[in-house]
């Protein structure tokens, strides 16, 4: 038979087991309503220029976006990350044919990063190269908490200025009336709550010091400078 004592324990902890579940899900639901609550409704308007603006791709519209800024000096430098390698210049001069003259001087290309981890080491690498202490950010409205935290985690002394990207759907209507929205801004918050809890484990921040990278097994991904080759 079970003593008093062993089943008095084992009610007591269930009971703090069912207690922490509780608390852990209403933080959970907490930080979900702040997250929510932060992404931008409205397209915003700089307040301020930078040395380079970094695109994290993911849709045409923030690639046009970035060379937007660019022509209009926002920055002296566009990096796209995140590119992918079947994708040519003749690509984007048919969904950007008002920016050749930028694209053909001042913008440069990341093929290698295939996640906003990858993107935002990509950026410390290429800020790193022109020496650039601010950054304009360019991503969707629901990536930026994410990609922001992978920047600042990469690149802790330089000022990083969001730009977020809305999507038609997100100007029109609640994300909570359309079941992929929902779909989308939860698990963009389930990821971003793990990037956190991933960036307080790993070492790349010191690794970042002394030139090391921590993206995979390559030192020094490819990363091009734009001239007349694919984009």
């Amino acid at each position: 038979m079970v003593s008093l004592e062993t089943a008095v324990r084992a009610r007591r902890v269930k009971w703090i087991a069912a207690r922490l579940g509780v608390l852990g899900a209403v933080v959970l639901i907490l930080g979900f309503a702040i997250f929510v609550w932060v992404l931008p409704r409205q397209q915003i308007e700089l307040d301020r220029d930078a040395d380079g603006i970094v695109v994290l791709t993911g849709g045409t519209s923030r690639v046009i976006d970035g060379l937007d800024l660019l022509k209009s000096q926002r920055g002296k430098r566009l990096l796209i990350t995140g590119v992918n390698l079947g994708t040519t210049t003749a690509d984007i001069a048919r969904e950007a044919p008002n920016y050749n003259r930028v694209l053909a001087c001042c913008v440069d290309l990341d093929y290698s990063a295939i996640n906003t981890l990858g993107n935002a080491v990509q950026a410390r690498l290429w800020a790193t190269q022109h020496d650039f202490h601010s950054l304009i950010v360019v991503t969707s409205a629901y990536h930026m908490p994410r990609a922001l935290a992978e920047l600042e985690h990469q690149l802790p002394d330089v000022t990083l200025v969001p730009y977020p990207v809305l999507s038609d759907r997100l100007r029109v209507e609640p994300w909570w009336t359309n079941g992929d929205t929902t779909k989308l801004v939860v698990s963009e918050y389930l990821k971003y709550l793990f990037a956190e809890l991933r960036m307080r484990f790993d070492s790349s921040a010191a690794d970042n010091r002394d030139g090391r990278t921590s993206y995979g097994s390559l030192a020094t991904p490819p990363l091009r400078q734009r001239t007349t080759e694919s984009l």
